[in-house]
């Protein structure tokens, strides 16, 4: 099943309350997954990464084995692309866990798109820390 996945994470300060928004889409554009995950105190970087580790495992339960990632962060997509060397250490074990989770499936990709391009999952990370911050 081939699907398409948006991630997104920030941090408001950084390091500071961070979320995930992640939107899972089938071939068809029909939405088949789409969540928000409040990550604690982390940076912006790691909140990217973190996003999608959670869209891989979600993938990989909704029965997905061709995927085709869309993030707007991109330094982890050039990193996850061997494009950027990891020199983050606090990143490295993420980057490991995503390349570990990547092997369940048939074909991955990893795009960078506009930020305007990653609106609904841009969405969810904000709703999910307007409600953890109140």
């Amino acid at each position: 099943m081939q699907l398409f996945i948006f991630t997104d994470g920030g941090a408001r300060g950084n390091p500071g309350p961070a979320a995930a928004g992640i939107v899972i889409k089938d071939a068809q554009n029909k939405v088949v997954a789409t969540f928000g995950e409040y990550l604690g105190e982390t940076t912006n970087n790691q909140a990217e990464y973190r996003a999608l580790v959670l869209a891989l495992k979600k993938a990989e339960e909704i029965g997905g084995t061709e995927l085709q990632c869309f993030a707007d962060s991109e330094l982890m997509v050039k990193q996850l692309n061997h494009e950027y060397k990891m020199k983050n250490q606090e990143l490295a074990p993420l980057y490991l866990k995503i390349h570990n989770l990547s092997l369940s499936f048939k074909k991955i990709s990893f795009k960078h798109i506009p930020r305007e391009k990653n609106k609904e999952a841009d969405k969810l990370v904000n709703e999910v820390l307007d409600n953890q911050i109140k």
